[in-house]
């Protein structure tokens, strides 16, 4: 009987080290907080260890950039949590998978390591087919900015308008900015 509970317990922290929660990341402020956005093909991957977490690091040609921070050197190749390297399988739920030659919006920050990945995992990537840009609605657990579960939904609009929200929002974020700036 105690070794069934002890098989029990190990079971279930094996299925919750598995899960993934996702803080809900608005497109507008995904927008702000990004330290790059760009439409880039994707070419095939390669996974590599890092300090002992498995990434996939796809290659991506940049073919429009929406936003970009100066101060960092661009990245050519996007990572993506999970994969296997050095004989170590690292699944991480959540994690998208890209499709080699496909279109995306992809929202990326760059640690200060100079890891460049995509926000909120699935959250910062839109396929785009045919002027249309598609994200799916991320199926892990998700939690809004109070703590609070939500569900996300999927997001389907013209390539055209998800580039006007980008730019609205990086409009009123540099406002915000200035506005801060005066009040001191």
């Amino acid at each position: 009987m105690r070794a069934l509970t002890t098989i029990g317990l190990l079971v279930a922290l094996v299925a919750t080290a598995a899960a993934t929660t996702l803080q809900q990341l608005p497109l507008d402020e995904m927008a702000r907080q990004a330290t790059a956005i760009v439409r880039a093909k994707v070419f095939p991957s390669k996974a590599i260890l890092r300090n002992g977490a498995v990434y996939t690091l796809y290659r991506i040609e940049t073919l429009e950039t929406l936003k970009a921070d100066t101060s960092r050197p661009w990245a050519s190749a996007v990572a993506v949590p999970g994969g296997v390297a050095g004989g170590i399988r690292q699944p991480v739920e959540g994690a998208p998978l890209l499709q080699d030659g496909a279109e995306y919006v992809l929202f990326l920050w760059t640690s200060p390591s100079g890891l460049t990945q995509i926000m909120g995992l699935s959250q910062g990537l839109f396929l785009l087919q045919s002027g249309t840009a598609r994200r799916e609605a991320a199926g892990e657990r998700m939690l809004n900015a109070a703590g609070q579960p939500v569900l996300d939904a999927a997001l389907v609009m013209p390539f055209t308008q998800l580039k006007t929200q980008i730019e609205q929002a990086l409009r009123s974020g540099l406002d915000a900015a200035s506005l801060g700036r005066g009040r001191r």
